[in-house]
């Protein structure tokens, strides 16, 4: 047998983890939190490529066989959601199964997070499975804010961008709702109902207006849902304490992951409202723009006028870029916020602004720390009851966050939890988001809420 070399490895990698035309192929999309990956999905079918998001935590015992347990918890998650729906298939068409008709979709992040390594480690993972080194692995990456090139062709690159950017502020948005909703609603179920037949409705519309950039008649739709959820809501219920999640945007978002923390949190008397995923899609723009002004300057000192040319237009790409994912998501919130008083996201500007007057960290060394510490002491600082940080166990820029934001919560009394999760179920977990909320509850009593 030939000698696979570690030479050999690193090629298979590069060979089989890109940026690949989907066209033609089954596209598959791990889900990460109940909206986004679907109406992600919808765009690209609208784009001629048949997608569908996996199921997801059905297949944890093949992620968790296949691993150490030492791996970030997400990676686990999703090598298990690709496991489990590659099985499935083989069991579901027998010999008709031919595993080079599928693409697996799997994104990535410079460090110093592991995210970056996942889709390498998948990728090992399935080339030691008969069959399933044909799996070629799609992936985008923060190092150019999840720049599509190669992965759509390219007169429809810019179509997609603006159908794919609406789509997480919709997917927010529907979160959003339901969070606003739920704890106030009419009678037990009638939100988690609702917003599911509101997700489908919007899967849909986008599989049928992204390529032509109709949007609309997305918004027009989405204006009737949050009409319709206004009439779910017992207007005779008080306002309850309210409750801001920060933490890795994976664990946090993905419902099954966290053991549904949110809904606990609702269940002993919590208002919540979770940060949201156009934060990290627009921090991957905002630190294009920071990492080009940055070059510009050094080149400029230098007098370097190619550099500089070359650092200028990228400064004035990734900002127009900017400029229009804030002017989008301004104008979502905007008309959702006439009918309904959900949370407006905040300018990743802000944030850096917070970490430098307090000198708590820095947007230099990035990962989601840079955005969870300012973000808890803003909710703080407006006046929530409580912060709770959500994050997988052995997460080094959530346990940075927690080592920081956690003495700064004190100061500032304002209840703060940090909960961790690695897959297993901690008898002792609910009994102190319990006693969590019964500190928030008291904050609530004393000094109200935003």
């Amino acid at each position: 047998m030939e000698k696979v070399t570690q030479l050999d490895t690193f090629r298979i990698i590069t060979e089989r983890v890109g940026k690949f035309n989907v066209q033609g192929k089954r596209f598959l999309i791990p889900e990460m939190n109940p909206f986004s990956s679907h109406l992600l999905a919808g765009i690209f079918r609208s784009f001629g490529v048949n997608a569908s998001v996996m199921d997801t935590y059905e297949g944890l015992d093949l992620g968790k066989k296949f691993t150490s347990g030492k791996e970030c918890f997400p990676c686990i998650v999703t090598l298990g959601d690709i496991l489990y729906f590659m099985e499935k298939e083989r069991e579901r068409l027998g010999d008709k199964f031919y595993p080079e008709n599928y693409m697996y979709f799997m994104p990535e992040a410079s460090g110093p997070c592991r995210f970056g390594m996942y889709n390498k480690l998948h990728r090992i993972i399935l080339d030691s499975i008969p069959g399933l080194d044909k799996v070629k692995i799609a992936t985008l990456s923060s190092d150019d804010a999840y720049d599509l090139k190669g992965l759509i062709p390219k007169e429809k690159l810019i179509a997609f961008r603006k159908a794919g950017y609406l789509s997480i502020v919709v997917g927010d948005i529907l979160d959003r709702l339901l969070w606003r909703v739920r704890p106030y609603e009419k009678a037990e179920g009638m939100a988690d109902t609702f917003i599911l037949d509101a997700r489908n409705k919007m899967s849909e519309l986008f599989s049928i207006h992204s390529s032509n950039g109709n949007f609309s008649a997305i918004l027009s739709d989405i204006e009737k849902i949050v009409k319709e959820a206004r009439n779910i809501i017992d207007l005779t219920m008080p306002r309850k304490p309210l409750i801001g999640v920060v933490g890795e945007i994976y664990v946090r978002t993905h419902v099954k992951s966290n053991q549904d923390t949110i809904r606990t949190l609702e269940k002993y008397g919590a208002e919540v409202v979770n940060a949201s995923i156009g934060e990290w899609i627009n921090y991957t723009t905002y630190d294009q723009v920071r990492l080009a002004k940055i070059a510009l300057r050094l080149n400029l000192k230098k007098f370097q006028l190619k550099e500089v040319k070359k650092y200028l237009l990228q400064y004035l790409k990734f900002n127009l870029t900017l400029f229009y994912q804030y002017m989008q998501q301004r104008k979502v919130y905007h008309i959702v916020r006439k009918y309904i008083d959900i949370e407006e996201d905040h300018k990743i500007g802000h944030l850096e602004k917070v970490l430098k007057k307090t000198n708590t960290f820095s947007f230099a060394i990035g990962t989601e720390a840079c955005l969870s510490i300012p973000s808890a002491l803003g909710l703080a600082r407006r006046g929530y009851n409580g912060v709770v940080n959500i994050f997988p166990f052995t997460c080094m820029p959530s346990n940075l966050t927690a080592s920081i934001t956690k003495p700064l919560m004190g100061k500032l009394n304002v209840p703060y939890i940090d909960v961790s999760y690695d897959g297993s179920f901690q008898p002792g977990r609910e009994a102190a988001l319990r006693t969590f909320m019964y500190q928030a509850n008291q904050h609530f009593k004393t000094h109200g809420r935003p």
